[in-house]
């Protein structure tokens, strides 16, 4: 009788699956994260909640610095009070004079907002950024005011820090 014969590759385990060490790249299991050569006495590695949360806290005070850079760089700018001087009519195109002072210790540009009191909330306002104004200074300016039409009325205007 004849046994059956079988071949060597059909009895050997699968293999084992690895990835990179950490530091040199070498194949190591996947439950390990440095191989020998880079761990010789078998430290423990760090747990993966303990290195997410580690970049999770740093992340966030990432985060609270630039809050507190930004709340830095603009402390002082501002109250701004806006006065409209006059309303004319360009070349077709609507031209707004206005008188902005900055109140604030610091000096800074303002975003002004133009609105028509007419449409009560319908029209669609103009913002526009003033040049840079000193502390306790007043700048007056012409802007052009695209979106409205060329017609002579009354506007309000709400300048604040940007």
């Amino acid at each position: 009788m004849n046994s059956p014969t079988t071949s060597p590759a059909a009895h050997s385990a699968p293999p084992e699956l690895t990835h990179p060490c950490a530091r040199c790249g070498a194949p190591v299991p996947l439950n390990v994260g440095l191989c020998e050569r880079c761990n010789p006495l078998g430290l423990k590695d760090s747990a993966s909640s303990q290195v997410h949360g580690t970049v999770f806290v740093a992340i966030g005070v990432g985060f609270l610095v630039l809050a507190l850079a930004a709340r830095w760089a603009v402390a002082g700018i501002g109250p701004f009070s806006a006065q409209v001087l006059g309303v004319r009519s360009d070349n077709g195109t609507l031209m707004i004079s206005l008188r902005v002072t900055n109140q604030g210790s610091s000096a800074g540009p303002t975003t002004c907002r133009v609105t028509d009191p007419a449409t009560q909330g319908s029209g669609k306002p103009v913002f526009f950024l003033t040049p840079r104004i000193e502390p306790n200074a007043t700048i007056e300016i012409d802007q052009p005011l695209p979106g409205f039409e060329a017609t002579v009325r009354p506007l309000a205007v709400d300048c604040s820090a940007p």
